[in-house]
């Protein structure tokens, strides 16, 4: 071993994706689960603490916030590349749209806004949300420009014997 090489512990060796792609999708796979789970609660704050979406945003909310990652861990099982990027715009979608809506547009869905009773868990929610739509971004898109890399580097080695 090197004596100058770095040894990565600790939580940064969990983001070290050079060791395995199965690793960064099980890492993937568990970010989307726990971003289904704080939606479903993030849902109940909204239901309880009385705060509309429109028409549209219950569209969004269902057809890209909670079923797009969904169908993109689906999708990976046959195309993991296109699974990987339909999880990365769905997710950077999501986060885009929460923290328009939760932290900057004024209106009921601002987490100022919010009953008191109900603030906490309503804001608690939406930062987790937001925490996990950038980390499964950003795992995704690791995940689908590794794969570019490794197609590359294969068809270019299967080309020339």
């Amino acid at each position: 071993m090197n004596s100058n090489a770095i040894k990565v512990t600790g939580p940064a060796r969990l983001l070290d994706f050079a060791r395995t792609r199965q690793s960064a999708w099980r890492w993937l796979a568990a970010a989307v689960l726990a971003h289904l789970i704080v939606s479903i609660a993030h849902g109940a704050a909204h239901s309880e603490a009385h705060v509309p979406l429109s028409r549209a945003a219950n569209l969004f909310v269902f057809g890209v916030i909670v079923v797009g990652p969904l169908a993109g861990l689906a999708l990976a099982g046959r195309a993991e590349r296109i699974g990987s990027w339909v999880i990365a715009v769905t997710m950077a979608s999501a986060f885009v749209f929460g923290c328009v809506n939760h932290f900057v547009l004024a209106g009921p869905d601002h987490v100022s806004q919010v009953v008191a009773r109900w603030r906490p868990m309503f804001a608690t929610t939406a930062a987790l949300l937001a925490a996990l739509e950038v980390l499964a971004s950003v795992l995704a898109i690791r995940i689908a420009r590794e794969m570019k890399i490794e197609s590359y580097s294969t068809s270019q080695t299967s080309r020339w014997p």
